[in-house]
């Protein structure tokens, strides 16, 4: 039997491929909202639908489950899942064939959405919607390409084609990752641009997509000293003036993981979530550390998330035939093109 409770705002992750007695109380904490599921937490497909299926029926409304499931390097669930490329492989063919990388990007789309709620994953942390500037290793790839306009069509496609599933899209790394060299997992970035060069070209995917479907956000953990000498993800003056503000976004904003050397600049968890929370986040992200998580869950006092904004991100009802069929079919579209190399 499920227990009724509003979601909270701390996202956190799980050990293994199954519940431990100790992560079933933490996920009943009233500050959970969400659990983010990695490679370790996959076996199987029939694993993983027990896995959420067990995460689903603890709470009402269920706990939100996300994945990092871009594609390329970044796919968590690899064995009976479709291999996905990098983002990268959309821009490369967008130069030989635009109309065409938009259809493939859009069957992407379609295939990450069928793909992961069939096996109970609300949704995918994608697009990465940075502009490749040629200096960020840990972007690299997983950027659609170093034009803002080509991005914004492409992971439009990809946002169309998550959508007519019934999933929401998640935006990151607003305002951008690409531009500058450091790696936020292990270091504190720094991108020394104005704030009108960042408007002029990485905003621009996130300022065109907005109105496109794009319910969900993640600020990078980069610090743009001309602009504020927080990272965005900790800055009111990103979230607030002008992710909410000045671009007029109404949706959901996650944290990036709190864990990450990047986010080390607010002090221990407990003060990262609170200056996330208090600059703008909605659901903070917690991961791989469980005392971490602990501590951030005794020590917050916080409102549930809106549930408004949460509900964009997952599927309301259960697909009907014809979308099965449509996503079968994106499905053959996107394997064959991997395999006749058009998708590189």
């Amino acid at each position: 039997m499920s227990v009724a409770l509003p979601l909270g705002p701390v996202m956190i992750d799980v050990a293994g491929t199954a519940l431990g007695d100790d992560e079933r109380q933490m996920l009943l904490h009233p500050l959970v909202g969400g659990v983010i599921l990695f490679a370790r937490n996959y076996q199987s497909p029939e694993q993983l639908k027990v896995l959420t299926a067990e995460i689903r029926a603890l709470r009402t409304p269920p706990l939100l489950i996300g994945v990092d499931h871009e594609g390329g390097r970044v796919q968590r669930f690899r064995d009976g899942f479709t291999r996905l490329p990098p983002m990268r492989a959309f821009g490369r063919l967008y130069d030989r064939d635009p109309e065409l990388a938009r259809h493939l990007a859009r069957a992407a789309g379609r295939v990450i959405a069928s793909e992961l709620q069939a096996h109970g994953v609300d949704f995918s942390f994608t697009p990465v919607l940075d502009v490749d500037h040629g200096c960020s290793a840990v972007i690299g790839d997983r950027a659609f390409h170093s034009d803002p306009d080509a991005i914004a069509e492409l992971a439009g496609a990809l946002i169309a084609g998550l959508r007519v599933q019934g999933m929401g899209a998640v935006g990151k790394h607003f305002p951008g990752h690409g531009g500058c060299e450091a790696d936020s997992h292990v270091a504190i970035p720094v991108d020394e641009r104005s704030y009108e060069d960042i408007a002029r070209t990485d905003l621009q995917p996130f300022r065109k997509l907005f109105g496109q479907g794009l319910c969900a956000v993640m600020p990078a953990h980069v610090i743009y000293p001309k602009v504020d000498e927080r990272p965005a993800g900790f800055s009111r003056r990103w979230l607030q003036d002008i992710l909410r503000g000045e671009l007029g976004f109404d949706g959901l904003v996650f944290s990036d993981d709190l864990s990450m050397e990047g986010a080390s600049v607010a002090g221990g968890p407990l003060a990262r979530a609170q200056a996330a929370l208090e600059a703008g986040c909605d659901m903070v992200l917690v991961c791989n550390k469980p005392d971490s998580a602990r501590e951030v869950l005794a020590g917050l006092e916080v409102p549930p998330v809106q549930a408004v904004r949460v509900e964009r991100l997952r599927r309301q009802t259960p697909p009907a035939p014809e979308e099965r069929q449509l996503a079968r079919a994106a499905q053959s579209e996107l394997n064959e093109a991997l395999a006749a190399g058009v998708l590189v």
